[in-house]
């Protein structure tokens, strides 16, 4: 699991939250780079200052940055232009990428992963002045992938971070990499749909397309998604039951990373950002953030937050609805069992919930997950229920499960 975060403001945005980052476990944060950062200011000059305050918040919160590299220097890009995307001297572009790599190798951040830009198939509407066709992709890939690899010949380095995962960019980045002289150690897409199963077509149409160069083994990073937010579901309940099976979804089809966009929703400043952007982040409805623009916790945090608690190693756990799915695991350390269970569908479902041959008595602790409440205290949001002992053995429990409803339990 992993969350996003940036692309918005060159200051530290959820730095009061890393607490409640940390909680969550994630294992990635993805970074924008921005042209806001301004790690070219002068020839000769590199500043990596402001940008560092953003790779220490990820830090602290346990994580390890992904770092997505889509700023365009003045220097480098004269021009601001979506379609001007290579820089005017390589040379010098490398210079600035092995020495950001080189910085953050020397500090000791343990920075495995850079990315190549931020949605190069559709540019400034995606928030970065990049606007590639598949040749000049392929081309500043390489230039820049062997300027990180430079600095640090173990990171990792991928994209194209696609808005459109049918782009024709990515089968040609494929293609220049099959000749085993370019890395590839990871391909990224992005997509915001309301339904799941969307979601999941993309990580099979991308293992498709793998398939057809066997010779690379690439990981898969999904690594923005949400429900649409253009035309988001107003239900309260929907959110968090959504990023549920949505996690499910991935898992099953065997995804390596997922980065939930966003943290914290943030208004943007209006002197670094087009008109449409700017619009976009100030003035429309915002749903993305688990935190909203007053920091306050929103229902999809705590999805995570119970992701958080399956702890140990994972159990066998079939459903034989397909609207309701569920994770199981057993935390030996603990000596504790979990189980996480929702329905994502907008009518009741009754479940019969089968444990099998529970190894001793235990004590059973309902906790459901409660969008409704009128306070986002996690107490009422994670409401605790009456526990109840239950002895070795096979159990059968009958389960009602609400509307996009969340219910866990723990067996203690």
């Amino acid at each position: 699991m992993a969350l996003g975060q940036a692309g918005l403001s060159d200051r530290p945005m959820w730095n009061s939250r890393i607490a409640e980052i940390r909680v969550l476990r994630p294992r990635l944060i993805r970074l924008f780079v921005q042209e806001y950062f301004q790690l070219l200011p002068a020839w000769g000059h590199n500043r990596f200052e402001t940008v560092d305050h953003s790779v220490e918040t990820i830090l602290q919160t346990g994580a390890k940055p992904l770092m997505c590299r889509c700023m365009k220097p003045r220097l480098l890009f004269p021009t601001v232009n979506q379609d001007v995307v290579e820089p005017n001297d390589y040379g010098d572009w490398e210079r600035l990428i092995t020495s950001l790599v080189a910085h953050y190798k020397d500090r000791g951040a343990e920075i495995r992963y850079w990315e190549m830009v931020n949605e190069p198939d559709i540019g400034e509407s995606g928030g970065c002045p990049y606007r590639f066709e598949p040749a000049s992709y392929v081309r500043y890939y390489k230039h820049t992938a062997e300027a990180v690899l430079r600095a640090d010949p173990e990171a990792q380095v991928g994209g194209p971070a696609l808005a459109g995962l049918r782009s024709p960019i990515l089968p040609a980045l494929l293609s220049a990499c099959d000749d085993g002289k370019t890395p590839l150690h990871f391909i990224s897409w992005h997509i915001y749909s309301s339904d799941p199963a969307r979601v999941r077509e993309t990580i099979a149409y991308a293992a498709d397309l793998l398939k057809t160069h066997p010779s690379l083994k690439p990981e898969t990073f999904l690594d923005e998604w949400n429900m649409d937010l253009q035309d988001p579901p107003l239900d309260p309940r929907f959110q968090p039951c959504f990023i549920l099976e949505t996690i499910w979804q991935m898992k099953d089809a065997r995804l390596d990373y997922s980065c939930y966009y966003q943290i914290r929703d943030v208004r943007v400043d209006h002197d670094q950002f087009t008109p449409f952007m700017t619009r976009w982040w100030n003035r429309m409805p915002q749903y993305d953030g688990l935190f909203d623009f007053q920091h306050r916790v929103r229902p999809s945090y705590f999805a995570f937050k119970l992701l958080s608690c399956l702890t140990g190693n994972r159990l066998k756990l079939e459903s034989f609805n397909q609207a309701v799915h569920g994770f199981a695991t057993h935390d030996e350390t603990y000596q504790i069992d979990q189980v996480l269970l929702w329905n994502f569908s907008g009518t009741q479902a009754k479940v019969e919930l089968v444990l099998e041959e529970l190894p001793r008595n235990m004590l059973v602790c309902p906790l459901p997950l409660d969008a409704l409440a009128a306070s986002d205290d996690a107490n009422a949001r994670l409401r605790p229920q009456r526990r109840a002992r239950m002895n070795q053995g096979t159990h059968c429990l009958s389960v009602e499960l609400g509307p996009h409803e969340v219910k866990f339990w723990s067996f203690e």
